[in-house]
């Protein structure tokens, strides 16, 4: 199968991101307040929601695994299937334990969705210019999702303050959109995304191959792939401390996603009006996200890629402290629209420098570890920084994971010492650089 064009799969990858994330903005504010609604405590809402995470953490190295010797398109599509029965399973649930089942079968969405995308598109573009950069087209992905993403929530406020249906509260109508459009973004899968087989598919043996043996084939190869990512995280110290970013990354998104609604809620006196105020905030959060990955493209060649990853990073923990520090409503948002525009310059950044530590027969594997470990993280911290908030404040849980946070740019150090070697501008030194 001839590949894509770099152009046409830039166009493909971004339309892609578009029809995947619009309906996540729809709900980045009422997953939260949706359980607390529905009689949940703070603290048993982020617990339910943090089952997810684990999920995740269990299932990204082998799905990763298998969408690395299987091919991309396969788990895309898988993917898009699990995305409309979460859907489905968050908009029937009542009870603590239908928000865990439900965050389950979100979790084995993500860890599906996690990296095939972004790894078909590399591949496709290296299959006709090999080894070329892509921090570019990343940072051009990252202001889609964050448009994507705020005008999602900016509807998603509409539909609440709207509230059309008074048989149901106004926090369901959103999730009811967000399932529609998922079916949507499952067509788009289908239809625009084409790729050569892999593994053993690639070359026909004699007779039919049925579609089952294929996959059996490639899932026996998954355990080597996934070996291959462990050793490659072992052996590659850069690609080691790029990895612990996401610890400290993960609790600041705790912070400014899932704390932000619930802080919000409390300044306004209800999850009403908390969501129905999170929605526009949440769309300009991600319209500055937007922006702040569009600039990550901008400072990327004057500054280079680590030392651009690190400002970024300082910068959006120090916005998370300012969260927890706000008074009143006004300042919360002030604070968090900064901290999301920060979010959103730390990504293409990042996701370029993991890319130089990956081949394409374990791209997506140092992607799904990379995801695995902010999932398995964030599971960790939302319950915790959730009984610290019960135990003392909002207030001061957003503080103290905001502090934490920003502690992640010193793990950038390694990766800033090697592209400082790869441009020459220290002597190079014997042995494997990333060692």
């Amino acid at each position: 199968m001839t590949p894509l064009t770099p152009h046409r799969a830039r166009q493909v990858f971004l339309l892609l991101t578009l029809t995947r994330w619009f309906p996540v903005g729809l709900v980045v504010t009422v997953t939260t307040l949706l359980p607390i609604e529905r009689g949940l405590s703070v603290p048993q809402a982020l617990t339910a929601l943090s089952v997810g995470g684990f999920v995740v953490f269990a299932l990204e190295l082998p799905t990763s695994g298998l969408a690395d010797s299987l091919g991309r398109r396969p788990m895309l599509v898988a993917a898009a299937v699990l995305q409309v029965a979460a859907a489905a399973l968050f908009l029937t649930a009542q009870s603590f334990w239908a928000f865990a089942l439900a965050a389950a079968v979100t979790g084995v969405f993500r860890a599906v969705d996690s990296g095939p995308l972004e790894a078909w598109f590399v591949d496709t573009v290296h299959a006709t210019e090999p080894g070329s950069d892509v921090d570019r087209p990343l940072a051009a992905q990252g202001t889609v999702m964050g448009v994507a993403i705020a005008a999602g929530a900016l509807v998603s406020g509409a539909l609440v303050w709207w509230h059309p249906l008074s048989a149901w509260s106004a926090l369901v109508l959103p999730y009811a959109v967000y399932g529609a459009l998922s079916i949507v973004h499952l067509v788009a899968v289908v239809l625009l995304v084409r790729e050569a087989p892999r593994g053993p598919a690639a070359t026909p043996p004699s007779g039919e191959r049925k579609a089952a043996a294929r996959v059996l084939d490639s899932a026996r190869q998954a355990p080597g792939v996934v070996r291959d990512g462990l050793r490659l995280a072992r052996d590659n110290r850069v690609l080691r401390w790029l990895l612990i970013v996401e610890v400290f990354w993960s609790v600041g998104m705790v912070i400014f996603e899932t704390f932000q609604p619930i802080r919000l809620s409390e300044l306004l006196g209800g999850t009403q009006a908390g969501a129905a105020v999170s929605g526009p905030a949440a769309a300009a959060g991600w319209a500055v996200f937007a922006g702040g990955a569009a600039l990550t493209g901008l400072a990327t060649p004057r500054l280079g890629v680590a030392r651009t990853a690190i400002v970024a990073r300082v910068l959006n923990g120090l916005g998370t402290v300012w969260m927890g520090l706000a008074l009143g409503p006004v300042g919360l948002i002030a604070a968090y629209l900064v901290t999301y525009g920060l979010h959103g310059a730390c990504g293409p950044a990042y996701q370029a420098l993991l890319h130089r530590e990956a081949e394409s027969r374990n791209r997506t594997t140092v992607l799904s570890m990379a995801s695995m470990l902010s999932f398995a993280a964030y599971s960790l911290a939302a319950p915790a920084l959730g009984w610290t908030a019960g135990l003392l404040s909002t207030q001061a849980a957003m503080v103290i994971g905001g502090v934490f946070s920003t502690l992640g740019a010193l793990c950038f150090l390694p990766a800033l010492r090697r592209e400082r070697m790869l441009s020459g501008r220290v002597p190079r030194m014997s042995g494997t650089l990333a060692r």
